[in-house]
């Protein structure tokens, strides 16, 4: 880090762009594109002293930038953050990081080859319940863990077909592309590497040529599964996580929002069986993982330490996902 208040530069400046300027921990925003100026403006107008500007290009290389955050349509992620890696900077990339393995293998050289530290915005992981549900898993006191059940849905709207992420050319995928890497990656967070990988994604109600609904089932050496459906024809949005352990559960639901308030139950099973003894925790808080997720970014970099979630998280996530769409004759 080359100075004591990392300068911050963010690479579109949409909904996610503009979320991720007010959850800069200790950073200071210095720099903002996007091919819309008026939304690069007003999320400069932000921070005092920032610049805004419509390439990309003239942002990555700018010496007062030490981390690139880039938020833009999933077409980009790859180039602009081998880029970034290229010009010196260290770089916080949304997921999925790229629209294939291929592509995210050029930004994992890259990276390597300048000795930079990518994080990608799995902030899921971060998320209070998330959190204490790792903590208990730990501990030890669920024991082994034999499988995991997960489901994540948002509603559409009028419209939805027409929007980028059903795009192919410029999103990779749908559903699975989208909400599914957040499952897989806290599935795999949880149970560890997959090593078995069946699934089926389809498009069954939006006029798009990309998955509205996908369902996976993947398993780990050990035989640990995990069965996880991801949807966009929900109508209400919708999370739920469940973790298995030979000697309790987890059940997580809710992110807060639009999701519901976020829970997390804990059922204890106890020596005669029967009823469990179940201890309950609320967050009805504003969701604070994404200054968490920054604020770790930030160690990262002072400690030269490998991001918690980095390229190799979301090259297996997308790796799960090329063997689904493959099934399902979408590749």
């Amino acid at each position: 880090m080359k100075k004591q208040t990392p300068g911050i530069g963010i690479v579109g400046c949409g909904f996610i762009g503009q979320k991720r300027a007010k959850t800069l921990a200790s950073a200071r925003l210095v720099a903002c594109a996007d091919i819309e100026q008026s939304r690069a403006e007003a999320v400069a107008s932000t921070s005092p002293g920032a610049v805004a500007m419509i390439r990309w290009e003239d942002l990555v290389c700018q010496p007062d930038v030490d981390i690139v955050v880039i938020a833009t349509t999933n077409d980009l992620l790859s180039q602009i953050a081998k880029a970034a890696v290229e010009c010196g900077k260290h770089v916080l990339v949304e997921k999925p990081a790229a629209r294939n393995v291929r592509e995210i293998d050029t930004v994992m050289r890259a990276a390597k080859k300048a000795g930079r530290l990518v994080r990608v915005g799995f902030n899921h992981r971060y998320h209070p319940a998330l959190i204490r549900a790792m903590e208990i898993k730990k501990s030890g006191v669920l024991g082994d863990l034999m499988f995991v059940r997960a489901r994540y849905g948002h509603g559409g709207r009028i419209g939805y077909e027409k929007e980028w992420r059903a795009n192919p050319k410029m999103s990779g995928g749908g559903e699975l592309m989208d909400q599914g890497v957040h499952l897989i990656d806290l599935a795999r967070w949880f149970l560890g590497d997959f090593k078995h990988v069946s699934g089926f994604a389809n498009t069954y109600f939006w006029n798009m040529p990309v998955d509205d609904n996908a369902f996976l089932l993947l398993k780990t050496a050990r035989q640990q599964a995990a069965f996880l459906h991801v949807s966009c024809t929900e109508w209400k949005n919708m999370f739920s996580l469940e973790i298995y352990g030979r000697d309790g559960k987890l059940d997580i639901s809710g992110l807060g929002g639009s999701y519901g308030v976020e829970r997390l139950t804990h059922y204890r099973m106890l020596p005669e069986m029967g009823p469990p003894e179940t201890t309950a925790w609320e967050y009805p808080m504003g969701d604070n993982s994404w200054k968490l997720e920054f604020s770790e970014f930030i160690d990262d970099i002072r400690l030269n330490r490998q991001p918690a979630a980095g390229l190799p998280d979301a090259r297996a996530a997308l790796a799960v996902v090329a063997q689904v769409y493959a099934d399902s004759g979408m590749a």
